[in-house]
């Protein structure tokens, strides 16, 4: 008995370029369509029709028109290129879903304000999925977010990024951290024109604890005393300021008790900042990314107490 199966299954390359001839009535215009030269569309048709056994196009000078085999295989032919793309659609998808996602925050967020929410979301999942933690300045963040280098961002607030939707995290003044042995551990509050005359270690001039504090003595025609020292890294600025037994300017969220460090507040005016968490909108965000907003969203820090 002669055996009528086709040498091989026909692939799916081979396929479209069947049914773009169709569809179109050109192998021309089927080719650009699909990116390909016309040599290698008919290529493509002359292995299919091979695989067939019989002639699936008719060709003339007004173009090209399915046979009667043609015309029975078009209807199977495009099922199986709709499942195709489907399963295609659904690979590329798993893809996206699993690589890791993007989340730039500022040097105090990442330190002391993600890890509980990092963890909860992890513990959510089903299965272990990546997190690629970007550590920067806030402004840097916010950039990173808006330029779709990051998918969400933890930093300071700030009110000239229109492209934005930034969501209140948790509230964080800046406050004067103090040795035990040092002079202004012994006050309630410190007062104002002792501050600004006082140098102390600060963050770098870029963080946003510093430029929350600048803007603030700006408004009230003051600025602050030459630094000690400008530290870019919070546990160093601590470290620091133990040390040398000096004052430090710091986010409140930043301090525990176990610091060695006393928490002061300036008389008269308060550092106040909240950070929040930044996306360029929830329709922008992968399903794994939207999960993590709102396990994010509904972080509740604990109350942030530092030593009396």
């Amino acid at each position: 008995m002669m055996n009528t199966k086709p040498v091989r299954p026909p692939e799916i390359g081979e396929l479209r370029a069947f049914c773009a001839a169709v569809d179109l009535g050109s192998l021309g215009r089927a080719a650009r369509l699909l990116h390909v030269s016309q040599p290698a569309l008919s290529k493509r048709l002359r292995a299919l029709e091979t695989v067939a056994g019989a002639p699936l196009l008719e060709r003339s000078t007004q173009g090209v028109q399915p046979t009667a085999a043609g015309s029975r295989l078009y209807g199977a032919a495009r099922k199986l290129l709709a499942e195709a793309e489907a399963l295609e659609g659904l690979l590329a998808g798993l893809h996206r879903e699993d690589s890791p996602i993007r989340l730039a925050a500022s040097h105090t967020a990442a330190e002391f304000l993600l890890a509980k929410p990092l963890a909860e979301y992890q513990h959510r999942r089903e299965h272990h999925l990546s997190i690629e933690l970007t550590v920067v300045n806030s402004s840097v963040a916010k950039a990173l977010v808006e330029q779709g280098r990051a998918e969400l961002g933890v930093a300071a607030a700030e009110h000239d990024r229109p492209g934005l939707v930034q969501a209140p995290f948790c509230e964080s003044e800046i406050v004067v951290a103090v040795p035990g042995d040092h002079e202004w551990a012994q006050l309630q509050e410190v007062p104002l024109a002792e501050f600004v005359l006082t140098p102390m270690i600060m963050r770098d001039p870029h963080a946003n604890s510093r430029r929350t504090v600048d803007e603030t003595l700006e408004r009230l025609g003051l600025s602050l005393a030459a630094p000690l020292a400008e530290i870019g890294s919070t546990a160093a600025a601590k470290a620091a300021a133990l040390s040398e037994q000096v004052p430090l300017l710091i986010g409140r969220c930043a301090l525990s008790a176990g610091d060695g460090l006393l928490m002061r507040h300036v008389e008269g005016v308060r550092f106040e900042r909240t950070f929040v968490v930044m996306h360029t909108g929830e329709e922008n965000l992968r399903p794994a990314a939207r999960s993590l907003l709102e396990v994010l969203l509904a972080f509740r820090p604990e109350a942030m107490r530092s030593p009396a």
